[in-house]
């Protein structure tokens, strides 16, 4: 059995590494244990520890895949996709961070909270959008009008992620998301078990043998088998519970 680990919000928390008790206790499975995050691959590094960078990691939603160290696949936006979104951009004022498969190009207020979680390892570099070589996601920081904006996206052929108290808006290609990953990667529906706590956490939720959501998000929680309060401990029992297989299918 797998364990499927979202990153921010449901083992790191404001932008700080994975402590060390939860990676302790996540180096001592004996299950393979992947890392899905809306993070690109430059920026899930830095929280997790060295020791975990060989393991298998999802990024950007589903649209990075790393495996032992090297990125294995990524999938871009189509030119004539980028075009549409980057004039709904222009039109709407719009500041946006846009990932490609390792760089970035980053426009929004220096102040933003985002901010502090972009290239925290200095492995990357911020460009202009016509400088990258290839788009895999796109995150609209700050716009005119939200829900006008949201409206206009959702008529285009990518899938979406809405955060509405954070007021961003999340883009990747069509059909990509985390369950499109872990199917990717061989993983077989039932055969994960998935913590989350967002939104994005959804499609891998649906597929698994088991589902965690850490905190309360409405969306998630329809999907959830079961809620577990944001505390370390906590987690750190909930995995070792499931670990030995003490839940029911």
């Amino acid at each position: 059995m797998n364990f499927v680990f979202d990153l921010d919000g449901t083992i790191c928390f404001q932008g700080n590494p994975v402590s060390s008790n939860i990676l302790n206790c996540l180096h001592a499975l004996e299950q393979d244990v992947i890392f899905a995050s809306a993070r690109p691959i430059r920026d899930m590094l830095p929280v997790l520890h060295k020791r975990f960078h060989t393991y298998t990691l999802i990024g950007g939603n589903g649209s990075l895949i790393y495996k032992n160290r090297k990125l294995v696949h990524a999938h871009t936006f189509t030119n004539e996709q980028l075009g549409i979104i980057l004039k709904l951009i222009h039109k709407h004022q719009a500041t946006f961070l846009i990932d490609s498969d390792w760089d970035y190009a980053y426009t929004g207020p220096d102040d933003h909270p985002i901010v502090k979680n972009i290239d925290r390892g200095n492995l990357a570099k911020n460009l202009t959008v016509n400088q990258l070589t290839q788009v895999v996601k796109i995150l609209i920081v700050t716009m005119n009008d939200y829900t006008v904006l949201l409206k206009e996206l959702e008529v285009l052929d990518v899938t979406i992620h809405k955060h509405h108290n954070e007021q961003t808006i999340d883009i990747s290609p069509r059909g990509i998301n985390k369950w499109s990953a872990l199917k990717k990667l061989g993983i077989a529906k039932n055969n994960y078990i998935a913590f989350g706590n967002d939104a994005n956490d959804i499609s891998m939720f649906k597929h698994a043998a088991h589902s965690v959501m850490i905190g309360n998000h409405k969306e998630l929680a329809y999907f959830a088998d079961e809620k577990i309060d944001c505390e370390e401990q906590v987690m750190i029992h909930k995995i070792r519970t499931l670990a030995k297989g003490d839940f029911i299918f």
